[in-house]
């Protein structure tokens, strides 16, 4: 190898490093969202209790984001990484061994899950704002680093969904978890290793409290019209597929497969037709205008599963139509996240990041509840039908305003 090569590759480790570490915990992350459900229905049989678990699992997630934030700025990107990935691991492995000991009522079930929940939000913000920086020191165009992101992120999500699928036939569901817990130390040491310590991204102490810079970061959101706009956009959907993943895809897998087991089979496809999205986008986003592309992305990616189950399809059918609607949301984060970076000064990245998460995860958990009542209550079919016609609605909101105007290209992105 050239010194050229050398040190090319020696600038590019940090940044591979990161994207492998934030890989490994998404892939325990996924794991355990197909085995928690399908544990709480097998513990419970009842599919309100699979919502309410639902909520335990994403109520974390507005606590974490938007105190998380605060204190990944205070103590920096990578020491908040490998913390956040440290205590998560813990946290997950106490659920299999409570389990095999003392006992896991449903209680301490829900318990163990919010205290994970968390603990995963701080850690992915110090991910997330750590790109930027890893990725400019790399000489790697912004575009490519968030779809790179995003590409790992769907990679860990399908193989996450494959090894959740034989992990509950050959181990069953609470054993699965225990490689939950190994992912995310495997996490926090290429994070430890790799990653240079001087890449904290904290700021100087100014004395202000939590609320006061929690404040901060919602106010940056709120006064800049396309990141407002994005969160709001981000809400709705959040919460409808917070219905989708935690409650109707659960139900369904149960309806058309013993043991459950195809729930990780559909997220599998949906996840390996968004890592071709995300691939593509990594290559050809910068060319692409932005506006039409979140609008096309959303609405393919959106209704379409929901009204293929609705339809019942054959089993083959859908698989088809949960890749291609995966194939279109691949772009969707990286996209979200370019403009992000380019709107959000790096002083406050993680704080902002973190009001971001808040008011994404907000209605995670209305929705989770509500879709098991509504299945109770009306049925599965009417309630997966509401689901698409929301989301079809919500995602075609970008075509109207000039506020979206700002999803393009900025002439001077704020970098301070």
């Amino acid at each position: 190898m050239t010194d050229l090569a050398q040190r090319k590759a020696s600038r590019l480790l940090p940044l591979t490093a990161l994207l492998a570490a934030h890989g490994l915990s998404l892939l325990g992350n996924a794991v355990t969202m197909i085995v928690v459900p399908l544990y709480v229905l097998e513990l419970t049989g009842s599919v309100v209790a699979t919502g309410v678990a639902g909520v335990f699992a994403t109520v974390p997630m507005i606590v974490g984001g938007a105190l998380g934030g605060v204190l990944v700025d205070r103590i920096g990107f990578r020491r908040a990484a490998i913390a956040a990935d440290v205590a998560s691991g813990v946290t997950v492995a106490a659920i299999p061994l409570f389990a095999a000991t003392v006992g896991l009522p449903f209680w301490a079930l829900l318990a163990l899950v919010f205290l994970s929940g968390l603990l995963d939000t701080p850690g992915n913000t110090a991910k997330s704002s750590l790109v930027p920086d890893l990725a400019e020191a790399a000489g790697v165009a912004l575009t490519r680093a968030s779809g790179a992101a995003g590409a790992v992120s769907r990679s860990a999500t399908m193989l996450g969904a494959s090894l959740a699928a034989v992990a509950v036939v050959l181990l069953g569901p609470l054993d699965a978890l225990l490689l939950d817990a190994a992912t995310f130390a495997l996490s926090a040491l290429l994070l430890a290793l790799f990653v240079p310590s001087g890449a904290t991204g904290h700021t100087e102490q100014r004395g202000e409290g939590f609320w006061h810079e929690f404040v901060s970061g919602v106010r940056h959101l709120a006064r800049t019209p396309v990141t407002r706009n994005l969160v709001l956009l981000i809400v709705v959907t959040n919460c409808l597929d917070a219905a989708g993943m935690l409650v109707i895809h659960p139900v369904y897998a149960r309806a058309v497969s013993p043991d459950g087991e195809f729930l990780g089979v559909m997220i599998a496809f949906f996840a390996a037709g968004a890592l071709t999205g995300s691939a593509v986008f990594a290559w050809f986003g910068h060319r692409l205008p932005r506006r039409a592309t979140l609008v096309v992305c959303f609405v393919l990616a959106g209704p379409p599963p929901y009204l293929a189950m609705a339809l019942d399809l054959p089993l083959s059918a859908v698989l088809v139509v949960f890749a291609l609607s995966g194939l279109a949301a691949g772009s969707i984060n990286p996209l979200v996240y370019t403009v992000l970076y380019e709107q959000v000064p790096r002083a406050m990245r993680a704080r902002v990041f973190g009001a971001l998460t808040t008011g994404a995860t907000a209605a995670m958990p209305l929705g989770s509840l509500l879709a098991g009542l509504a299945v109770d209550g009306v049925g599965f079919l009417a309630s997966v039908l509401l689901i698409a016609a929301v989301y079809l609605g919500a995602t075609l909101a970008p075509l109207l305003g000039r506020s979206w105007s700002g999803l393009e290209r900025p002439k001077h992105p704020i970098s301070a």
